[in-house]
């Protein structure tokens, strides 16, 4: 400013001064432009506020103003009053509660109330009660291993499945062997005649008790556990070997090396009530959903199907029932095939060693809803019942299990330990134990889905008891 220039009080409201000439480029260390203190248009209708202080009467409380002055003054002319400690002590509980411990007399104007959020108060009262959840310690290594000479190093077979009543069965060449994971005890439930074996499958019925037997000679067995009694014998359903079986309550699916999809009602004489025609090579992959309603099939051929209970006896082909989808993104055979627990239309699916992804599926549209590449043969999926994961199991090169976290697939954990590629997986009845079955001839225990607060029993579902009642006299 000039040296003569007035204070900015005594200029006249709503007037300008001409701001100097900006230069268009300034050097490094220059004094700064200065804007002027005001541009706006002449407004005679706007306040104009100098530098003194002007207080608002409005924002004045006047009773409270009338406190402040006197009551100095009552206990100066009071002094024995002033130092009484009742007297003391109720004039600080006025200022704290009734007076806020205000002391100012003038104010410029009233400050707006504090903003009350009572959803954020909510919020953070829930969150500061819920405890953080600590991550689960997933054990790098196996908690046992067993022996499993003769298992077979076969990609398209399926020789490994834990039942409902806590028992494990694995086949080993043309023996069936069952582990009870109760006691620890092993028992052997039947070995196959040279000419109908070896064993290509096995499969638990849900009730725990009963078994089917799949074989190289294209027959399935079914059997009593309890009593190590076969019960009968499924024959001329395939034309070669049955690689991979499935329940959906007393149906039993199996699927051949000759590419057919059979349901077999195991409470009739003649079992074959539907047959599924789509894949051109052996299937090697069957899965049934949750619900029953939808089943999922993958083969040799690189394909994966779809098929729908509702499709079966409205929408036929030239006497064959037609699948939901058809989906060809897999480049490598499709044997891995998993069911979401907590989202019913939700598959997932893994490629073999051409392929070596896993895609997630929504079965409802047949759109693929992610493909995450894992760098090697995908042999088998599960899902965790308890949380959000979805465990794998490898071949070349790491012959490794991996754990993931859904949806972000982010890895969790690798477990280490087979030296040969991964090719079964079955879960414990409660969810968390897995077993692994590889080529290395190792059958391994891993812990990798934690432990549950309370662990159902694995009970005989008594819906399920009756299903064999009929076996006698239909054999």
């Amino acid at each position: 400013m000039d040296a003569g220039s007035n204070s900015i009080s005594s200029q006249k409201c709503g007037s300008r001064r001409a701001a100097p000439p900006r230069p268009a480029l300034q050097e490094a260390g220059s004094r700064p432009y200065m804007p002027p203190l005001s541009t706006g248009p002449r407004n005679p209708s706007a306040k104009c506020y100098g530098d003194r202080f002007i207080p608002e009467r409005s924002a004045m409380d006047m009773d409270f103003a009338h406190y402040l002055l006197t009551e100095p003054r009552k206990g100066k002319e009071n002094p024995a009053a002033a130092v009484s400690p009742a007297k003391e002590a109720y004039r600080k509980l006025l200022a704290e509660k009734l007076l806020n411990n205000r002391t100012r007399i003038l104010a410029f104007r009233n400050k707006p109330p504090e903003p009350q959020n009572v959803l954020t108060d909510l919020r953070s009262d829930v969150v500061q009660a819920k405890p953080a959840k600590q991550r689960r310690h997933i054990p790098q290594s196996s908690e046992r291993t067993l022996d499993a000479p003769e298992l077979a190093d076969d990609y398209y077979l399926n020789l490994l499945d834990w039942g409902s009543s806590n028992v494990l069965s694995i086949a080993l060449g043309s023996t069936v062997y069952l582990w009870d994971a109760s006691s620890g005890s092993t028992s052997e439930l039947v070995t196959i005649d040279e000419d109908f074996g070896p064993v290509t499958s096995v499969s638990w019925a849900p009730d725990g008790r009963h078994i089917a037997v799949g074989l190289n000679s294209s027959d399935v067995q079914l059997f009593d556990t309890t009593s190590n009694r076969l019960l009968r014998t499924l024959r001329g359903v395939h034309e070669l070997r049955v690689g991979s079986m499935a329940w959906n309550d007393s149906i039993l699916t199996t699927g051949g090396m000759d590419g057919k999809i059979v349901n077999n009602d195991v409470r009739i004489r003649n079992s074959v009530v539907q047959t599924y025609h789509g894949h051109e090579q052996e299937v090697c992959g069957l899965k049934w959903s949750g619900s029953g309603q939808q089943l999922a099939s993958g083969g040799n051929d690189n394909l994966l199907h779809i098929w729908d209970v509702s499709m079966s006896s409205s929408v036929q082909s030239a006497g064959r029932t037609q699948w939901l989808h058809r989906l060809q993104d897999h480049l490598a055979a499709v044997k891995a095939l998993a069911w979401c627990p907590f989202q019913s239309n939700l598959l997932a699916s893994g490629g073999g060693g051409g392929d070596r992804c896993i895609k997630f599926w929504n079965t409802h549209t047949g759109a693929c809803l992610n493909s995450v590449d894992t760098g090697s043969q995908v042999c088998a999926l599960l899902w965790n019942k308890n949380e959000r994961e979805l465990l794998s199991s490898h071949g070349f090169t790491q012959n490794q299990l991996t754990l993931w976290k859904y949806p972000s697939m982010v890895k969790m954990a690798e477990l280490n330990g087979h030296t040969s590629r991964v090719l079964f997986m079955a879960q414990s009845p409660d969810g968390c134990t897995v077993a692994s079955a590889a080529a290395d001839e190792t059958l391994r225990f891993w812990n990798v889905f934690g432990t549950p607060e309370a662990a159902p029993k694995a009970a005989a579902k008594a819906s399920h008891t009756g299903i064999f009642n009929s076996f006698n006299h239909i054999r």
